[in-house]
Formats: C-alpha cells, structure tokens, sequence
C-alpha cells in the first residue's frame, strides 16, 4: 500500500486490483481486500515502535545527524457535511487547505535538514497549532535525539512552548509576527544596526534585547527579491484603491466592506465623515517590513547566519506537504473510522520516507526515478516446451540508481514452467 500511494495512488479496493494486475510482487498474486484492512490495523497498533525503528533504520541507513528538527502542521479534508462529535477526528477548524466547509483533521511532521520525515501526528480538526508542541517533545525524547535545535513557524511561537522546547538541553528557532505588537518585538525591529550579507541573497542582523534571564536573541533577517516582490504587491493594492474609493459615496454597506476587506483594511482608514481613506501613514510602516522576517533563538552557539539559513530551511517541511496532498494524495479522505484515518495517513508518511529516501540517495526526482525504473517489464513467453517468464535487460540508468540505493536487481528469469510440468 505504501508502494502504491508512491507510484500509482489509488484506493485500498484499488490497490488490490494493481496487486493483481499491474505489478509484479515475487510470491504474491494477489491480496484480498480484507488483508489490506487488516494490515492497516497491524500499521496503527505498532505505530509508536515503527517509526522509532523507521528512524533509527534511516539514521544509520544516511547517517543522518538530527541537531536540528523542523515541524509544522497541515490539514486535510473529508468529503462529508457533518463534523464527528467530541473526541472525533473529523472536526472543523483553521483550514490550510482552503475548505473551511468542510471537517478536516490536523496533520503534523517533523523533518530533519535533509528532507526526511521522520514522524507523523494525526490531531482533531480543530486542534490550535499552539497546543500540540509539548506534545511533539514528549514524543521525540525517548529517541536519544541528542542536542536538537527545533525549527517552528509563527504559529507555535508561544512563551509556554518556548520554555518548554528548552527543557533537556534542547534550544529552537521560531518565527515572530512582526505586527505582534510585543515590546521586544517592537525593539527588535526599531533596534538601528548594519546588515550582514550572508548566503542565498540573506542579509542578516542581530539584536539582543533585554538582560540576565529577561535577554532574548533576535535575528532580523531581510530578502532583498522579497522586498521588491512585497513594495509591487502593496503598490497594485494602493492603485485599486485609487480607483475603487472615488466610485464610494455614503453608502454604509460598501463603506463595511471595504473596511472588512481582508487586503484593503490594513490601508485604509476613515476620514472626518466616516468615509474610507488611504493611510499613507500606514503605508509608511509597511515599507519597513517589506522583505523582512524576525527569528528568535535560544541558541548562542549558532551564527546569524546559520539561523537565517535554518529557518529557512522550513521550506523542508512544506514542500513535504505538498507532496502528502498532490503525488501522494493524500485528501480528500473518503475513510471513516479513525483508525483507518490514521493509518491512511501513516501510508502516506511511509510513501513520503521513501520518496525522500530515494531522492536523496539517488540525486534524482522522485518522477525520474519512477519513469526510469517504470520502463522495467515482465514477459510471458509461451511456446510447446513450455512457459517462461523473464523480465527486460535492466539498463545503464536503472543500475545506477539500483547501486545507489543499495537494492538487488529483481532476477532475470521469475518462471521456467515446462510444459506438463508443474511450476519451477
């Protein structure tokens, strides 16, 4: 099931018929549907040891060194109207995939620096991305982990989670709203410095505000080609406005609108009649953030520079998301019970490890490496000595990447079947 949700998603009743047709398993013929269910059962009642020995398995396998772990959360959606009660996956919440009228469950990862999922989580649909990181911590500590640097978006950044990522000697990166409205925030970004070019088009700052237990380290980090892509967008908004505004009399349901607009509002405020007016003022404070994202860090070890790149780095986990929802397929989920939810889900991790896993050892997409590997067929050949079957010549660009990945060749012949003999 896994192979399949990495080659050729289809359903469980889909897979049994791509068992039975399409591919060539040694040994296995076919595999009933009920078989399929109960592997799932087996995949989720072993779910903590399996992916504590996948780990461990892929950490020897690529000698991997886990000194920093990126997390992030993501959704997916159901193909039904009503919510499960409480208790239930299936539960409605902040929607990233853009469904909010629909239930959903909250997935989460955790990634390491070369792109290897190394955990999944399944929460309700309205889990707060805030509450779930103790939990993640709990979870990876029995690892033996060693000194690890956690990575996190905005959206997990609290003091609570923040204090307790440092428990066990354990540090992290977050990202900070700049328009939080925190004091030290408002320091951070008001603090006057020089920037220092680093890698990948990065200029960096360091701020450091506050003293004794009170301190707190600030990287104030600034994309140059963002900022120019930030002061577009803004100045396209502003034109709109220029011309939308003047077509605005006194009509209250246009003004409530306007002001409500998700874009528009944050440029807008109202003039001596309650009219709605541009705020050059406000656009003034926007440009100084155009291109600019702060990072805080409990880490006094790690340079400027490796906590820009760090953070940026998060990249990892969302581009491991969209392979979940687009090649893997993950959602929509057509599944209702929630052990079958989950172990859905930890298919699909498992197709993703293995994606990743192919990726990096091989230097080569995951579709090259499947259209490569895919031009490999298995011949019948019939005739009045008998049967044979034997499969195509494996050809320079499939041996490189079976060399890379340290896997045998499937044999050449699967069947030698002489006539009136039985199977050989």
């Amino acid at each position: 099931m896994a192979a399949n949700r990495a080659l050729d998603p289809l359903s469980k009743r889909g897979v049994e018929e791509w068992v039975k047709e399409d591919v060539v398993i040694p040994g296995v013929e076919e595999i009933p549907l009920q078989q399929l269910y109960r592997a799932m059962d087996f995949l989720l009642e072993n779910e903590a040891e399996l992916q504590k020995q996948v780990y461990y398995s892929v950490a020897n396998l690529l000698n991997l060194e886990v000194d920093i772990l990126y997390f992030d959360t993501t959704s997916t959606y159901f193909e039904i109207e009503d919510e499960d009660g409480d208790g239930g996956l299936r539960r409605r919440g902040h929607s990233k995939d853009h469904r909010p009228d629909l239930p959903q469950a909250v997935i989460g990862l955790a990634v390491t620096r070369d792109g290897i999922p190394v955990r999944c989580w399944v929460w309700p649909g309205n889990t707060a991305d805030i509450s779930v990181v103790e939990q993640v911590k709990k979870d990876l500590i029995g690892w033996k982990l060693g000194r690890v640097i956690t990575v996190l978006d905005r959206g997990f950044n609290s003091e609570d989670n923040l204090r307790y990522l440092q428990r066990a000697g354990g540090h992290y990166i977050a990202g900070e709203k700049l328009r939080s409205g925190k004091e030290n925030t408002a320091q951070a970004l008001k603090r006057a410095g020089r920037y220092q070019t680093v890698r990948d088009n990065l200029e960096v700052k360091e701020i450091v505000v506050g003293n004794g237990e009170a301190r707190q380290r600030y990287i104030l980090v600034r994309n140059p080609e963002e900022a120019a892509r930030d002061k577009a967008r803004r100045e396209k908004i502003i034109k709109e406005l220029e011309e939308q505004l003047p077509l605005i009399k006194t009509h209250a349901k246009a003004v409530c609108e306007l002001m409500a607009h998700p874009v528009y509002r944050r440029y807008l405020k109202l003039d001596s009649r309650s009219l709605p007016k541009i705020d050059r003022a406000k656009i003034r404070e926007e440009e100084k953030l155009d291109g600019k994202y702060l990072l805080r860090t409990s880490d006094d070890t790690l340079s400027a520079e490796d906590v820009a790149l760090g953070y940026k780095q998060l990249l990892l986990v969302e581009d491991a998301f969209r392979t979940l929802k687009s090649r893997l397929e993950l959602r929509p989920v057509y599944h209702r019970l929630e052990d079958r939810i989950r172990a859905h889900v930890l298919l699909c991790w498992l197709a993703l490890l293995l994606i990743r896993i192919g990726e990096n050892r091989t230097g080569q997409t995951w579709c090259s490496l499947r259209a490569t590997l895919q031009r490999m067929h298995l011949g019948e050949f019939s005739g009045a000595a008998g049967q044979v079957r034997q499969r195509t010549e494996t050809t320079p660009a499939q041996e490189r990447i079976f060399k890379a990945l340290a896997v045998k060749e499937p044999p050449r012949l699967f069947s030698i079947n002489p006539a009136g003999k039985q199977n050989a």
